[in-house]
Formats: structure tokens, C-alpha cells, sequence
């Protein structure tokens, strides 16, 4: 059974992702491997995994202080009284510093532990087992925290590094295709922002990836997982570079947060949206050249999503959008950052438009 191992080196932190198949019954020797100990441990585990998981993961996790917290993984329960939760399981059981929270989830799931983990006694030991794509290739790596609020998406949170992350393949079977795509979305956000090669990998091989063939899944996953690496430890905390890995989520963000985050758009079906009005914006204002739009348009229009962008907004919401766009916490103007691209690997991360100009530019996207 191959194993990759991804190692991270970032300033506050040095730390491991483990990639493979069926590694979830291997999880105590994982850690003891890795050398991380803890005498309790609270496993937070998203309500949508399968039960042969929990169990897989629960009966193999030798610890004897283990407790189980259930969390139904929704957008609107990112939020404080579901942190207080898991804080008033903390302090019942008497935790501290050197035990240990483990998130076993998709991206929600892993957002509100680690969060949760970061401010409990100023930190506790975390560990992330994302089991989402969208999870393995983008949110369980790098860091960053965050729960919502009616202001917007993410915007109270830290910067907090986990001791491992942990990345069975075996939980993606159980995933339905529209969380397929909602994953396949971060893949290509990164090919983007990496280079041609990757991308032209994606473009020829993305109904494969989209149907988990092996070796295809594996190497869009480690790539996107590289890439990561390299910018994360660059850019931590998200000063410059790391910026570079929002394309598309400004505006993806402020659709989630205009639908108060209803499930009849996800984050990677936002961030699609997102990605085609960047590339879109980026060519109306001859910043990527007509074949490379066109090429990449053409990648994303393979992609099947239910809903249209069209029937899911009406121009009357413009306003609602836009204000959520201010808010987005790149901005430090008056005018609305959006991250944009130039050409592959060549990406813009200080574009400032005014917000008469991108209502303009939205308006028209709606009345195609």
C-alpha cells in the first residue's frame, strides 16, 4: 500500500500530510509514527460520514480517553454556539493543552475544530482527517480557521497550523457527485494558479478525476496539495502570495453569503462561478489573452452544475452581493479587491474595482 507524505514547514509549525488508501485503521500507528501524543483526545465528527468510517476510525483510535462529538456539517452552524459546544465538552472533561482535538469531516467540520482548538486555553493539539475532496486538496491545509456571521463568510478566525493531517482516499467513494465537483473545484482553482502543465493534466483527464480513477484522483490531489505547500510556507499568515489562492472566492464568498449559505449552492459550485466571473473580468479588461479565456471557459463549462448562476440570482440581488464583496477581508479601500489572472501561474492579487463597475460587469453576466 503506497503512502505519500507531504512534509510542511511553515514559521509557526512543522507538520505532515499523509495520503493514501484505507489508512484510517492505521491512525494510532500513524501518530505514534509521527510522534504525537496526547492523553484525551475529542473526535468531532461530521454527521455526513458513513457509519463504517466512524467506526473504522473510533475502533482503531487507541486511546482511552477518547471522547465523540456529532456536528451537523452546515454552513450556518459555523458560528460561536457551536464552538461553545465543543469549549463546554473541554472544560467537563477537564482538558488541557496537551490533549488533543481531532476533526474527522469535510472542510465545515475541520473550519469550526480547528477554530475551536485555537482558542481553547490560547491552543490545544489538533488533527485534521478531512474526508471530502474539497477537504483533502485545499481547507485541511495551510492553517486558516474560521467560523461565519451575518456580516459574511470566514471573517472571525485564526491562523493555526494542526500537528497532521491525515488524507484516506477510502472515504471519497461514499462522496455523491455534486461534492465530487465541489472538490474538483479547489483542483482546478490550483492548477490554474500553478502552471499549463497541470492544468492540460486536468483538461484531459477531468471526467477520470471526476469518477475517482486511480492514478488520476492521487496526482490531482498531491498536486494541489504541493502547491499549497509551497505557498503556505512562503506566506503564512496570507500577507501577499497566499492571496494568490482566493481566486475566484471573492465573489464565491458573497454568493454563499447572499443565499445565507443555502444548500442550493455549495463552496466549490461558488467558487466555479467564481472562477469563470474572474477569468471573465480578467479578459474584458485584456488582461489574459482571448485562447487562454477560451481554454479555460471551455475546461469549466464540461463541468455539470445543477443550478445556474442565473437561477440562483436575479439582477434585484446585485446590491446584496456587492455589499458582501466590501466586506471581504482583502479589501483596505473603498473599492472591492478581486484577485484576477494574467495567464497560468501568472496570478493579479491587488486588482481594485470600483463597485459601480463590477455591479455593471454582474448585471450583465445575469443578462446573458
Amino acid at each position: 500500500m503506497k503512502i505519500n507524505k507531504i512534509k510542511i514547514n511553515s514559521k509557526s509549525k512543522n507538520y505532515s500530510i499523509i495520503i493514501g488508501t484505507n489508512i484510517i485503521k492505521d491512525i494510532s500507528k500513524i501518530l505514534h509514527s509521527n510522534k504525537i501524543d496526547f492523553k484525551k483526545c475529542l473526535i468531532i465528527i461530521d454527521n455526513k460520514v458513513p457509519k463504517r468510517f466512524k467506526l473504522n476510525l473510533i475502533n482503531n483510535f487507541k486511546s482511552k480517553s477518547k471522547f465523540v462529538h456529532k456536528f451537523v456539517a452546515k454552513e450556518r452552524n459555523k458560528n460561536y454556539k457551536n464552538i461553545q459546544k465543543i469549549h463546554n465538552i473541554l472544560f467537563k472533561k477537564r482538558f488541557n493543552r496537551d490533549d488533543c482535538i481531532i476533526s474527522f469531516g469535510g472542510g465545515i467540520t475541520g473550519d469550526v475544530a480547528s477554530f475551536a482548538a485555537s482558542i481553547y486555553k490560547r491552543g490545544i493539539k489538533f488533527i485534521n482527517i478531512p474526508t471530502t475532496l474539497l477537504s483533502q486538496v485545499d481547507s485541511s491545509i495551510g492553517g486558516k480557521t474560521g467560523i461565519n456571521n451575518s456580516y459574511g463568510k470566514n471573517l472571525i478566525g485564526s491562523f493555526y497550523q494542526p500537528e497532521i493531517v491525515i488524507s484516506d482516499m477510502n472515504t471519497l467513494k461514499s462522496l455523491p457527485p455534486r461534492e465530487i465537483i465541489c472538490g474538483y473545484a479547489e483542483i482546478l482553482k490550483s492548477s490554474l494558479i500553478d502552471n499549463f502543465k497541470n492544468f492540460k493534466f486536468l483538461d484531459k483527464n477531468i471526467y477520470k478525476i471526476l469518477k475517482l480513477k486511480k492514478p488520476y484522483i492521487e496526482k490531482a490531489i498531491i498536486n494541489s496539495c504541493n502547491l499549497k505547500k509551497r505557498i503556505v510556507e512562503k506566506d503564512e499568515k496570507e500577507k501577499n502570495l497566499r492571496k494568490v489562492l482566493n481566486l475566484g472566492h471573492t465573489f464565491a464568498h458573497a454568493y454563499e453569503s447572499s443565499l445565507n449559505f443555502s444548500q442550493k449552492l455549495n463552496h466549490g459550485e461558488a467558487v466555479i462561478f467564481g472562477i469563470r466571473n474572474a477569468i471573465k473580468f480578467s479578459y474584458n479588461i485584456n488582461l489574459i489573452k482571448k485562447n487562454k479565456f477560451q481554454l479555460i471557459k471551455k475546461h469549466i463549462d464540461k463541468i455539470e452544475i445543477k443550478k445556474k448562476f442565473k437561477s440562483l440570482f436575479k439582477t434585484k440581488d446585485l446590491t446584496k452581493i456587492i455589499k458582501f464583496m466590501k466586506i471581504d477581508k482583502k479589501n483596505i479601500s473603498n473599492n472591492i479587491n478581486i484577485i484576477l489572472i494574467k495567464d497560468f501561474g501568472n496570478i493579479v492579487t491587488n486588482y481594485h474595482v470600483s463597485e459601480k463597475k463590477l455591479k455593471k460587469f454582474l448585471f450583465l453576466e445575469l443578462k446573458k
